[in-house]
């Protein structure tokens, strides 16, 4: 038979759950074992539930409960999401937003979960995977919410449109959208060119977003405008920026990969 816990016990331990405690650690102070602390943290996240001062409730939605949204951190997690990201349904209306990346990129991959918890406050999210990608994962109820944008089918294939609210988001943090876009699907290289006649090489750095959504390019090359940043598209689905005088503004706010 299962061992009842109290309110106070299972809040207490989601709470240093919550303070980023190790589950061993929780488990030894709160007398139970490690796949308890766990089972109780899956419970709540898929239930899409909140610690408060009375219990727990549904993580309040900026778009449904006028709820507080950091809105510098929605830019750049809506550049991931517009890149790499998806929102697949669970069970009990409730939603599990995915951003997939490469492994090997370790901050960027931690700072994608720190603003899904500022975009969420309290989200606990997953990283899943092996020794190639890794899944940052987070359930909510209110993501179709927040990311209007999804629907069935890949997002080539289908209309991608920011509402007014994200595009006056996007207008005060183009440069968050834009280092989520080019940090899911783009690159910065190192080029090089030579002139007739000549064995000299010349190298330049440079920046490439690729998207096959014509709404997804539509929407990075705005927020290039919107600053001021030089760019030219050499094929259907690539965005170029080499200017040197662009390459450093990108440098600024995007850079390389970590």
């Amino acid at each position: 038979m299962a061992r009842f816990r109290s309110r106070e016990t299972v809040e207490s331990a989601l709470g240093m759950s919550d303070a980023g405690v190790l589950d061993r650690i929780n488990a030894e102070t709160h007398g139970v074992t490690i796949s308890t602390i766990r089972g109780w943290r899956r419970k709540y996240q898929r239930l899409g539930l909140v610690r408060t001062n009375s219990g727990y409730a549904g993580t309040p939605c900026p778009r449904c409960d006028d709820a507080e949204l950091d809105e510098a951190a929605y830019a750049l997690l809506l550049g991931w999401y517009l890149g790499d990201g998806s929102i697949a349904r669970a069970r009990r209306g409730v939603f599990t937003l995915q951003i997939i990346n490469d492994a090997r990129y370790v901050e960027l991959n931690q700072e994608i979960a720190k603003a899904i918890r500022l975009v969420k406050p309290n989200a606990s999210p997953c990283l899943r995977g092996g020794d190639g990608a890794v899944r940052i994962e987070a359930r909510w109820k209110h993501w179709p919410c927040v990311f209007p944008q999804h629907g069935p089918g890949r997002k080539h294939l289908r209309k991608i449109e920011l509402a007014q609210w994200q595009r006056e988001i996007v207008a005060e943090y183009p440069e968050k959208l834009l280092r989520g876009l080019f940090h899911s699907d783009g690159c910065r290289f190192v080029n090089w060119a030579s002139k007739p006649g000549r064995d000299k090489r010349y190298y330049y750095v440079r920046y490439q977003f690729s998207n096959e959504s014509e709404d997804i390019i539509g929407i990075l090359t705005d927020a290039l405008d919107l600053l001021g940043i030089p760019w030219r598209r050499p094929r259907r689905n690539v965005i170029a920026v080499s200017r040197k005088v662009a390459v450093a503004a990108l440098d600024r706010f995007v850079g390389p990969k970590s």
